[in-house]
């Protein structure tokens, strides 16, 4: 009986889309992004909220964050960071889970 319940649970987050949620914030932690970042707090690194929060009304949030994600970024965040750079990812993550970290750091 346990286990049907548990099986009932996660359909219902995916069909809510918490499941979703979820499996991306693994990935983030998966690929070492909450070495540095965390989701409401800054660790080395801005928030994933102070993230989505600056980014909010830009139309290139997207293709920047990408970027920095690939390439690496500094200067962007000095007053968070105290100018630690963010080291580039790029080839260690596939272009896609890029796309998907940043989709899922924008919905902050």
């Amino acid at each position: 009986m346990k286990a049907r319940w548990i099986g009932i649970s996660v359909i219902s987050l995916t069909l809510l889309g918490g499941g979703k949620a979820w499996a991306d914030e693994a990935l983030a932690r998966r690929s070492g992004c909450l070495e540095c970042h965390g989701i409401d707090q800054k660790i080395i690194g801005p928030s994933f909220h102070g993230i989505a929060e600056r980014y909010r009304s830009d139309s290139l949030a997207r293709v920047l964050l990408v970027e920095s994600i690939k390439k690496g970024s500094k200067g962007k965040w000095v007053e968070v960071s105290g100018g630690t750079p963010m080291p580039g990812h790029s080839p260690r993550l596939a272009d896609a889970d890029v796309r998907r970290l940043v989709d899922w750091v924008l919905s902050r």
